[in-house]
């Protein structure tokens, strides 16, 4: 799972697509990298601590392309 930077809603995430993911997602895993170029992966928000929605970000070369 990761959390997203600046986005206090999902609403707020849907405004970035079209963004580059690695601005906008940041890595909670303490096994290793998970954000990859092409993927789908979930997200909590607004940060790793205060979890107050979740998401499914689509990732395509590089760019968020999808928010469900």
């Amino acid at each position: 799972m990761m959390s997203v930077y600046g986005c206090k809603t999902k609403k707020d995430l849907k405004a970035k697509i079209g963004k580059r993911a690695d601005g906008v997602l940041q890595e909670t895993s303490m096994f290793g990298p998970e954000l990859r170029d092409n993927g789908c992966f979930p997200v909590v928000g607004p940060g790793p601590y205060e979890r107050k929605w979740y998401a499914n970000v689509t990732v395509a070369e590089g760019r968020i392309v999808k928010v469900v």
